[in-house]
């Protein structure tokens, strides 16, 4: 989200190429440059039934922001099918090689967006996908989508098709509707002061990420307490979805932004839940 103009060289990476340059028994493993869209990179792995991203299908953005914000929907996330990474180093021009573990992979988070935030480029994104498909159809509406299109025999294509219609169902499509997807991160919290929150708010969902952690769907915080569907002259918060924020036409970043503090504020002291931007401030 750009609050003025940006005092800088603005580059657009163009890095091309999809290659499966290994496979073993279980795996294959594909080389994609930085630049190709994401979602057509998912499209190419089901043509060639390379498992294991089908449920990212849709998601905005390029191969080489994915590892960045550790990109994920439905129960999957990119770190699940990371092999590795070549990034530029800004300051050497050296290309430097990184693991998995190099990235310190976490919910919408890397290295890249801590400590190496602003130093790197990533040029390459390496991924490990699935001979066999391991299929994730729990999370969201896809169980039920498959259902009512009449999928009896399950495939990784059938699962990107209902991740999409979903998606297009909830989503405004950002060649139309200026947005960044889901603007804020779903917060986790302890599962103790989930509990306390829930004796005042017993209408609140949240899912249990291990004995100690909940996370809490900020789209429903942010629904409830009263956002969906709200504009102001050129800007607003998406009918169908109250995770986006949207610019109608006019808006500018600086609006945005506000509006995204006075949600965060909202939903603060109803809930006494912090929700944090997914989005770059800039």
């Amino acid at each position: 989200l750009f609050t003025g103009d940006f005092k800088g060289t603005v580059l657009k990476n163009e890095i091309k190429g999809i290659d499966c340059y290994q496979e073993d028994e279980s795996h294959y493993y594909i080389k994609v440059g930085g630049g190709e869209v994401w979602h057509d990179f998912v499209l190419e792995c089901i043509k060639n039934n390379w498992a294991g991203v089908e449920n990212m299908s849709l998601i905005p953005g390029t191969v080489g922001a994915a590892p960045i914000q550790n990109i994920g929907a439905y129960g999957v996330e990119l770190k699940d099918v990371f092999y590795k990474l070549d990034a530029l180093n800004i300051e050497t021009l050296k290309i430097e090689t990184f693991t998995a573990e190099d990235c310190h992979f976490g919910y919408r988070n890397s290295v890249f967006k801590q400590d190496l935030k602003g130093k790197y480029i990533i040029v390459n994104v390496y991924f490990q996908l699935n001979k066999t498909p391991e299929f994730t159809t729990t999370y969201g509406d896809i169980q039920s989508t498959l259902e009512k299109n009449g999928v009896t025999e399950l495939s990784i294509k059938a699962i990107s098709d209902a991740v999409i219609e979903i998606r297009q169902s909830k989503l405004p499509d950002p060649a139309l509707i200026g947005n960044s997807g889901s603007f804020f991160k779903n917060p986790e919290i302890t599962t103790r002061h989930f509990n306390e929150v829930k004796k005042q708010h017993p209408e609140l969902v949240g899912y249990a990420i291990s004995e100690t952690q909940t996370k809490v769907p900020a789209g429903w915080l942010i629904d409830k307490a009263g956002w969906k569907g709200f504009t102001r002259g050129n800007i607003g918060i998406h009918k169908n979805q109250a995770l986006v924020l949207v610019n109608y036409g006019d808006g500018n970043g600086k609006d945005i932004y506000q509006l995204a503090l006075e949600v965060q504020q909202s939903v603060k002291e109803k809930y006494n839940i912090n929700i944090e931007p997914e989005v770059n401030i800039i």
